[in-house]
C-alpha cells in the first residue's frame, strides 16, 4: 500500500490539513502524521470575517502525531503533503524538515502544497522555476523564490499539485489522486 508524509505542526490549517489527511486514505493510501514531537498537533480554523482585514483564526481539533521529523525514514514514503496555516512559516526552520522536503523533489516524487505551506520548499530554493498556487498574499514571495504563481485551485508542475486554501479542496482533491496515483502506477510499471 502506498504511503504518505504529511508534514505540519502547530498552527497548520484544520481544513487545509484534514482534507488532504482523508482524501489519500479514501484513494487507497497510508498516511503519517509527523511533526516536531510526537505531541498532538494543535490545528486552527481560518474564517474570513467581514469585520477583518484578514483572516480571524481559532483553534480547531488536535492532530495525532505518527512520527518525529528526527525520526523520519524518508524511504519509507511515496508522496509528501504540505498543509497551510501558519505552520509552514515555522516548520521551515526546522533541519529535518528541509532534510524530508528535499528527498522528495530530488527523487521527483509527488508533493501536494496547500495554501501556505509552498513556503516550505521555497524557502529553499526548490520552486524556482516551478509553477505553484499558493495563497494569494504570499504571491510575492513565491515569485521572489523563482516559482511562476497560477491563480488556480488545481496547479499541476509535473510531481507537484498545489491550491490557494481550502476553498479549493474538491478541485485540488482530485488533482492531488490524479499526480499521487500516476506516481505509483509508473513506479510499478
Amino acid at each position: 500500500m502506498p504511503r504518505a508524509l504529511l508534514l505540519t505542526g502547530d498552527a497548520a490549517e484544520e481544513l487545509d490539513t484534514m482534507y488532504p489527511y482523508y482524501r489519500v486514505q479514501e484513494g487507497g493510501w497510508d498516511v503519517d502524521v509527523s511533526s516536531r514531537t510526537m505531541r498532538d498537533v494543535q490545528l486552527v480554523i481560518h474564517e474570513f470575517d467581514p469585520n477583518s482585514d484578514a483572516y480571524v483564526e481559532k483553534n480547531g481539533r488536535k492532530l495525532p502525531v505518527d512520527v518525529p521529523w528526527a525520526d523520519v525514514d524518508v524511504e519509507r514514503y511515496d508522496a509528501l503533503i504540505i498543509p497551510g496555516g501558519r505552520a509552514p512559516e515555522w516548520i521551515r526552520v526546522d533541519a529535518d524538515v528541509r532534510r524530508i522536503t528535499e528527498h522528495f523533489f530530488a527523487r521527483n516524487l509527488p508533493i501536494a502544497l496547500v495554501c501556505h505551506g509552498a513556503q516550505v520548499p521555497a524557502v529553499y530554493g526548490l520552486l524556482k522555476g516551478r509553477k505553484t498556487a499558493c495563497f494569494p498574499p504570499i504571491t510575492g514571495d513565491m515569485e521572489n523564490a523563482g516559482a511562476t504563481v497560477i491563480d488556480a485551485p488545481d496547479v499541476v508542475d509535473g510531481n507537484l499539485v498545489s491550491c490557494r486554501g481550502w476553498p479549493d479542496m474538491p478541485q485540488f482533491g482530485r488533482a492531488m489522486m490524479d499526480v499521487f496515483s500516476k506516481s505509483i502506477n509508473s513506479a510499478s510499471a
